[in-house]
């Protein structure tokens, strides 16, 4: 079962560069949310025009798949502010307050290592459907790099993310793990 995590989300302060990401981060939400709405949305439409209409789809499944992925992708920012994240917060817990901050220096440092090299070979898988002129091999042929553009977005949009947390974590404004008993 899940439980309430004591963690929250992570502090801005009167910081002007935190504040900017925080906010892009939310934007970056909406837009996940508002993919997920328009998935559901062309879902219901195919639904309507192949069991009621009794027609055939062209553009539909392939459209929600590419959005799911997408808002997936445009959303880790948001869930990364909101420390939505898969977390286990029990070693954490259990650490005094220094090896607790050193802690977490160590796994923002990785964290934006990993997504440093997800956003260069998200740049370039982008590139190469972009300079290529790739296209799906569906009866719609949509030209992939427009779909694949998630990857180097969604991926720096969570670097920009970690890095603000990193930030937030050394000047002190926000505490390790956003555990406030720190």
């Amino acid at each position: 079962m899940a439980g309430h995590s004591s963690a929250v989300t992570s502090h801005t302060g009167n910081n002007p560069f935190l504040r900017f990401v925080a906010a892009i981060s939310t934007l970056a939400g909406w837009c996940s949310a508002a993919m997920i709405v328009a998935a559901v949305a062309i879902t219901c439409q195919m639904i309507f025009i192949r069991f009621v209409l009794n027609g055939s789809t062209i553009w539909q499944t392939e459209a929600v798949i590419y959005l799911m992925i997408a808002a997936t992708l445009i959303g880790l920012p948001y869930v990364q502010r909101l420390r939505g994240h898969v977390n286990v917060d029990l070693f954490p817990l259990t650490l005094s307050r220094r090896p607790r901050f050193v802690l977490a220096i160590l796994t923002l440092s990785l964290s934006i290592l990993i997504v440093g090299v997800m956003l260069f070979y998200g740049y370039e898988y982008w590139h190469f459907a972009w300079d290529r002129g790739w296209r799906s091999d569906t009866v719609w042929g949509v030209r992939l790099w427009i779909p694949y553009l998630s990857l180097p977005i969604g991926f720096a949009l969570l670097l920009l993310q970690l890095i603000a947390d990193f930030v937030a974590l050394i000047t002190g404004v926000d505490k390790p793990f956003g555990l406030e008993n720190a």
